[in-house]
């Protein structure tokens, strides 16, 4: 007789998944996993994987958003790529077996996450259905994110990278508002503190976002994605195109 796990508070929704990679799934498929998921908080700053790791668990977030970060051997870190509703973290590294090489950190809370252990995962890819063909596709979707950003950190200025990252903020957020510190942005960036002091005061003196206290606002979305550069639009419908079949090519 096989042992059935008790209702629990931390279990995710039957149905309307936050997450917009599980929601994609066809609905036998995600009754299925369901089990497998276990609802956690995201709090910010927390490390989900760690250089060197071997993934026990993946996390697919239904709000705030995440960071991959590439570790510096002075311990610096620059950010790769940025990881919210419409993905999942540590796909990659599960998919090959091997130990991560990067950092996945916190930079946005939610309650709302859906953790999966790896081997659960795995054995779901085993089966080459739609839980399959979407975190392949994402995989794939992710690994040009992560070329877009190098290109982006190697050829655009440190305006365009900051307002191109407070746009993604904003989308993985849902909000205009979110708590953000120049120290962070500015390892985010690869960019010195001073240096994101003064861009992030050009954009404010020209009316895109305000910033008081580690918070800031977004004021104008549409000029903001002006001062941006390409990098923004062309992942962002990188990513959709994930989860809407039309947009796949």
């Amino acid at each position: 007789m096989v042992k059935r796990r008790p209702p629990s508070a931390n279990r995710p929704p039957p149905t309307d998944n936050a997450n917009l990679l599980l929601a994609a799934l066809p609905a036998d498929e995600y009754k299925r996993i369901l089990p497998s998921l276990d609802l956690v908080p995201l709090r910010l700053k927390t490390l989900l994987h760690r250089p060197g790791d071997h993934i026990e668990h993946v996390y697919f977030p239904g709000g705030g958003f995440c960071s991959m970060l590439t570790v510096l051997k002075d311990g610096g870190m620059v950010e790769v790529a940025t990881i919210g509703r419409e993905g999942v973290v540590g796909v990659s590294a599960v998919l090959d077996g091997n130990p991560v090489s990067s950092t996945s950190m916190v930079q946005g809370e939610t309650d709302t996450c859906y953790r999966m252990k790896a081997d659960a995962v795995r054995r779901e890819m085993d089966r080459r259905g739609a839980f399959y063909e979407l975190l392949t596709h994402y995989a794939q979707a992710l690994v040009g994110f992560i070329m877009q950003s190098t290109a982006c950190n190697a050829v655009h200025s440190v305006e365009q990278r900051l307002a191109r990252w407070l746009l993604m903020a904003r989308d993985r957020m849902g909000s205009d508002e979110f708590p953000l510190t120049q120290e962070f942005v500015a390892m985010m960036l690869g960019a010195s503190r001073p240096t994101v002091t003064i861009v992030a005061s050009t954009l404010q003196k020209a009316g895109l976002i305000t910033y008081h206290r580690g918070q800031i606002k977004i004021v104008d979305g549409d000029k903001l994605e002006e001062a941006s550069c390409e990098c923004y639009r062309t992942t962002t419908e990188l990513l959709r195109a994930v989860t809407d079949p039309a947009r796949r090519t």
